[in-house]
């Protein structure tokens, strides 16, 4: 008998298997269903939400420019801390009250964002190494802040009992400090902690000091946020399945609960960098976060408050640039937050 898959002659035609030929049908026309992790179908809600580009875009910009600070300042000519006012290439840089002539706060092709009242510093690279310093610094306590509030708010919720007890004692003691009184009574001890009154402290160990306070009252908000999000993962069936199973504490909360709890720790951490920003600011502007010669936004301010009258326009570039960071900041988290829970969505 002949096998229906060999010719009966050399004009013949192959006869084909009918099930064969239909499975081959099959996955010749149907397109191949691929399914889609979290991380990409956020990402594609990302990318539709036209105000969250826009201020990722914007937030990026800002940290570029932030760390090209230099090359940007090498190109440009200028640097935020020589005294332009008392060199001779520019004899008539300020006035008789020492304040920038011209229009504009003194804006020229030498000085794009003009001068600084009474100095005759650039203000466009104090502005950019002002940036620089605040970015920085803000990202350090961000990530501090956001470490230590995950750990603190994971061994109380997972633990539960007494050390959740103790665990959100210790943090209502830490939100009943009033913050913006502490910054400014602290950060003064700190720095007489290590060096003499009669001597100048270093800038990074006002750095240091800085970071060291707002990491200090930074973590407590994003702590309890991990501890309520823990207490309501840790009674679920894949977490009793896990300790059925014989897996270690650490496994459990490494493997199982912390890639649930992702989204409300990153989301929190754009709302601290923003914040921390600010906070940062308002310490330089009080006196008690850098000072001279360190280029700063709140220090920028805080020169500005003082010739708003005659030399408004000092003011308009470091506000206009803290406004927008801010602001896109926010709304970046925002965005996120739609995109990781679009029950959530505006």
């Amino acid at each position: 008998m002949t096998s229906p898959t060999k010719a009966e002659g050399s004009g013949s035609a192959v006869a084909l298997d009918p099930e064969l030929e239909t499975t081959a049908e099959v996955a010749k026309g149907e397109k191949k269903l691929e399914g889609r992790s979290p991380g990409q179908l956020m990402w594609q809600r990302f990318k539709r939400d036209r105000t969250g580009v826009i201020s990722a875009c914007v937030v990026i910009f800002f940290f570029v420019i932030a760390a090209l600070a230099p090359v940007i300042s090498a190109l440009y000519g200028k640097n935020p801390y020589t005294l332009y006012a008392q060199e001779p290439d520019y004899p008539f840089l300020l006035d008789d009250f020492a304040m920038p002539t011209g229009s504009f706060g003194g804006m020229s092709g030498d000085f794009w964002f003009g001068v600084e009242p009474k100095l005759g510093r650039d203000v466009f690279t104090m502005l950019l190494y002002g940036m620089r310093t605040s970015l920085y610094m803000a990202v350090i306590v961000t990530l501090a802040s956001v470490i230590t509030g995950v750990l603190i708010g994971m061994v109380g919720g997972y633990f539960g009992g007494r050390v959740d007890y103790w665990v959100g004692r210790v943090t209502d003691f830490f939100l009943g400090f009033p913050q913006q009184l502490f910054f400014i009574a602290f950060m003064p001890v700190v720095t007489a902690l290590f060096v003499d009154p009669k001597d100048e402290t270093p800038t990074y160990l006002r750095a240091v000091a800085i970071i060291l306070v707002m990491w200090f009252l930074g973590w407590m908000g994003l702590a309890r946020l991990v501890r309520s999000s823990v207490l309501s993962l840790r009674e679920r069936e894949f977490v009793e399945a896990a300790k059925v199973s014989g897996a270690s504490p650490w496994r459990i909360v490494r493997k199982e609960i912390l890639p649930n709890i992702v989204t409300p720790i990153l989301v929190q951490g754009t709302y601290i960098l923003p914040s921390t920003i600010l906070s940062i600011a308002f310490l330089s502007f009080v006196g008690v976060g850098f000072v001279e010669p360190t280029p700063d936004w709140g220090r920028m301010f805080a020169i500005g408050a003082d010739v708003y009258e005659q030399d408004p326009m000092f003011m308009v570039f470091p506000g206009v640039a803290m406004v927008v960071f801010v602001l896109c900041f926010n709304l970046l988290g925002d965005s996120v937050r739609d995109a990781f829970d679009p029950k959530t969505g505006r």
